[in-house]
């Protein structure tokens, strides 16, 4: 089999070809992005392409199954380039999947796509896909989730499947990570554990994670399977301000939802911070997720726990780590970060 991963080179892409290069099913892989990789992985080609300009199915022609990752976070204060990507750009690869005759299609959706859900129990994939509505993140989820709906109405023969994961850390992707959420104003040694005395309580929070590496190989599965719809994907435990206390050996200090969403508001406001608070909205509304039907249809389970997978990736911003792609490289960001500082910390994208 010959699979394209679109948006190969971030945190599940740059995990995703390589764990393709090491099956036996896949033949090749063609690796799309805007910005090509230093990474050099066995059976793995790479091209240049924006999903929401240049001609996809030439790309797509003769593979077996099309992954489509690619999506934009930053810049966060540009929402119409937001949805020139995540909504048409996404359209645009369902597109060129059906021109180009291409019998499976992978998307990655996120846990971000599901309405507001309990804190207090599990769901599975049949819980409403309306996001939160004061999340871009989960608005754009949840309406290329609808265009995708319309999609296989009208392209029946192509198999589609939508994961779902929880929140997605890895040491390599840590730079990354940090460029898009924190930005270049955190200290890296203010992450030492001697140097986080307290965590926010914030009443309500509760969140899954996963492992890249774990989610690359639901990704897998889902493509040499044959199966098709949604598979929620998070390792235990899940995390909550006493368990992030607990791992790093801090105190915990509560703070209610309101000082935590002004204070996220405000920081955003004065360009101290990337991170728009409707993504404390999302943390505190989405539902907890129920990975029955990955662990029994997919065959999958997590080898990495998620309180591990976090503090790997606090351990890998603390330590400036990345990987071999524009994304994720730590020279991305340029001396002193500076090529951060130039795009007004969320005002325009790439570094």
């Amino acid at each position: 089999m010959r699979v394209v991963v679109v948006g190969a080179t971030g945190n599940v892409g740059s995990s995703l070809v390589r764990a393709l290069a090491a099956s036996a099913e896949i033949d090749s892989v063609l690796g799309v992005a805007r910005r090509r990789p230093q990474l050099a992985v066995e059976k793995v080609e790479w091209a240049r392409a924006d999903i929401a300009v240049d001609q996809l199915a030439p790309f797509f022609r003769g593979a077996g199954a099309v992954v489509h990752l690619a999506w934009l976070i930053q810049p966060s204060r540009d929402h119409q380039q937001l949805a020139r990507v995540n909504l048409e750009g996404s359209t645009r690869v369902f597109r060129a999947v059906a021109e180009a005759d291409v019998p499976a299609l992978v998307y990655a959706s996120s846990v971000g796509a599901y309405s507001p859900g309990p804190k207090d129990r599990l769901v599975d994939e049949s819980w409403p896909v309306g996001g939160v509505p004061t999340s871009f993140y989960a608005r754009h989820k949840a309406e290329v989730e609808r265009r995708l709906d319309a999609f296989e109405l009208e392209h029946p023969r192509v198999r589609v499947v939508r994961m779902r994961p929880g929140l997605i850390f890895k040491r390599a992707a840590a730079t990354g990570i940090r460029r898009l959420f924190v930005g270049p104003l955190l200290p890296a040694t203010l992450l030492r554990p001697a140097f986080v005395p307290v965590v926010p309580n914030i009443p309500g929070l509760r969140f899954q994670a996963v492992h890249t590496d774990d989610v690359a190989a639901a990704y897998r599965e889902a493509i040499v399977r044959d199966v098709e719809g949604a598979f929620n994907l998070a390792a235990d435990p899940v995390l909550d301000p006493a368990r992030i206390a607990e791992l790093f050996d801090a105190r915990l200090v509560r703070m209610p939802r309101r000082l935590a969403r002004g204070a996220t508001a405000l920081s955003w406001r004065f360009h101290l911070q990337p991170t728009p608070p409707g993504w404390l909205d999302l943390a505190l509304g989405v539902p907890l997720l129920d990975t029955v039907r990955a662990r029994t249809e997919l065959g999958w389970a997590p080898q990495v726990a998620a309180d591990q997978a976090l503090r790997e990736l606090v351990d890998g911003i603390r330590e400036g780590a990345g990987d071999a792609t524009p994304p994720l490289a730590p020279g991305t960001s340029g001396p002193l970060r500076l090529r951060e500082f130039v795009t007004g910390i969320g005002r325009r994208g790439g570094t």
